[in-house]
C-alpha cells in the first residue's frame, strides 16, 4: 500500500481561511434572505423561522460544494 503524502500547511490555512470567509458569508446571506422573505410576505412567526433555517441550510450546502471545488485547485496533500 501506498504511503499516503503529507499535508501541505500553506494549502490547508487557504482552505480554511477561505472556508471561514466564503462561509459566514453564504451562510449569512441566506439566513438574512429567509428572514427577509418572512417579513416581506408577513408570515406567521414559525413559517419565518422555517424559512430561514431553510435558508441557512441552503447557504451550507453551497459551502459544501464551493470547499470541494477549493480542494481541486488547491489539495491538502501532496
Amino acid at each position: 500500500m501506498a504511503e499516503p503524502k503529507p499535508i501541505n500547511w500553506q494549502n490547508t490555512l487557504t482552505i480554511v481561511s477561505v472556508a471561514i470567509l466564503v462561509g459566514t458569508e453564504l451562510v449569512g446571506v441566506s439566513w438574512a434572505a429567509g428572514w427577509a422573505l418572512g417579513g416581506l410576505f408577513q408570515l406567521p412567526p414559525m413559517v419565518s423561522l422555517a424559512v430561514e433555517i431553510a435558508g441557512g441550510l441552503f447557504g451550507m450546502l453551497l459551502l459544501y460544494y464551493f470547499v470541494r471545488a477549493a480542494l481541486k485547485v488547491e489539495p491538502i496533500r501532496g
